[in-house]
């Protein structure tokens, strides 16, 4: 018996790795563009950019490793039904139900893991990326692409011909104060500056114009400096207990907490529903790998994205329950009753 464990433990090991890098790293990837397009907003050196992947790693997991988890079973399954292996250890009077319990018992260890990275890992992680962008917008320089229309300087709108040597030339400001009144400045120069946190353009050589429907202000300055005066939100690190306590009144909350736990759920309920479809006698049934792992992780996948529109507790115990009873009672139907 535990021979028998120890031998479809270790099939089921090789193929979800064989299954799961590929994923990962695919994912992986998209996640780095996302994380790159941030250096349009601010700058990023390599190490940092890293730095927020690692942050990123544990939604990667938590979405790559169910579905490799169900493509895993399925083709440890087939594979040991195709090749006869399955019928040699119902032959040695090992019936189906204990052959599948070294998987279940993997489908619970992955579960917990689901349930440790979702309910722990990811709100941390979560966190942890925005309070890097929020504390790297409030101390990085000013990102000013020279050439560029729409770029914005507080309450600003600015644009800049050249920029060399962290200098600008041939800098132009737009504000809009009033309904009926607004400001234009044009400077040969510019140069941003930074003290006590506070950010500020400092305008040389130029003309300021004020205009409104009655009348046309001009000014010429030697030196002029604009804050931005936009208040910076101050990001507030919650922990875990403070995360999801605000459940009780954040509703969107609630129904990621319900995704979470029924996603988590997910390779432990599967085991019966893919064993009903994969544990076969090759002579007289066909495996049909591809379906099986679509329409499990569908039909799945299906019931935690209703439970995160529209859920309750009450509904994902339901849900649990009722998909837990379908897989026992499909294996029953279609595998223990003969093997």
């Amino acid at each position: 018996m535990v021979n028998a464990k120890g031998f479809i433990s270790s099939n089921f090991t090789k193929t979800f790795f064989t299954i799961f890098m590929p994923f990962f790293l695919i994912i992986s990837l998209v996640y780095l563009v996302r994380i790159s397009s941030l250096t349009s907003q601010i700058q990023i050196t390599f190490t940092e950019l890293f730095q927020l992947y690692s942050y990123s790693v544990p939604d990667i997991i938590f979405y790559t490793l169910p579905i490799s988890f169900i493509a895993a079973l399925t083709n440890v399954l087939l594979k040991l039904s195709q090749s006869n292996e399955l019928i040699a250890l119902y032959a040695l009077g090992l019936k189906a139900t204990k052959v599948l319990r070294s998987l279940l018992l993997l489908g619970l260890l992955f579960s917990i893991l689901l349930a440790a990275i979702s309910f722990l890992a990811m709100p941390l992680s979560k966190q942890l990326y925005k309070e890097f962008k929020s504390s790297k917008k409030a101390d990085a320089k000013l990102h000013i692409v020279a050439g560029k229309l729409g770029q914005k300087f507080g309450d600003y709108y600015i644009y800049v011909k050249e920029n060399k040597e962290d200098k600008f030339e041939d800098v132009v400001i737009y504000n809009r104060t009033k309904q009926n009144e607004e400001q234009f400045f044009s400077s040969r120069e510019g140069v941003v500056n930074k003290v006590d946190g506070i950010t500020s353009l400092q305008l040389g050589d130029g003309y300021g114009y004020t205009f409104s429907d009655k009348k046309l202000q001009q000014s010429k300055y030697q030196s002029l400096e604009v804050y931005d005066n936009k208040k910076k939100k101050i990001f507030k690190f919650n922990d875990i207990l403070q995360y999801w306590g605000q459940a009780k009144t954040n509703k969107k909350r609630l129904h990621r907490m319900l995704f979470f736990g029924f996603v988590s759920l997910i390779p432990l309920l599967s085991v019966y529903l893919i064993a009903a479809f994969s544990m076969i006698n090759p002579r007289y049934q066909e495996g049909h790998s591809f379906m099986i792992i679509l329409l499990t992780s569908v039909g799945l996948y299906f019931v935690a994205s209703s439970l995160e529109k529209w859920g309750k507790f009450s509904y994902l115990f339901i849900a649990v329950i009722s998909v837990y009873l379908l897989g026992r009672w499909l294996f029953y139907k279609r595998v223990s009753k003969y093997f």
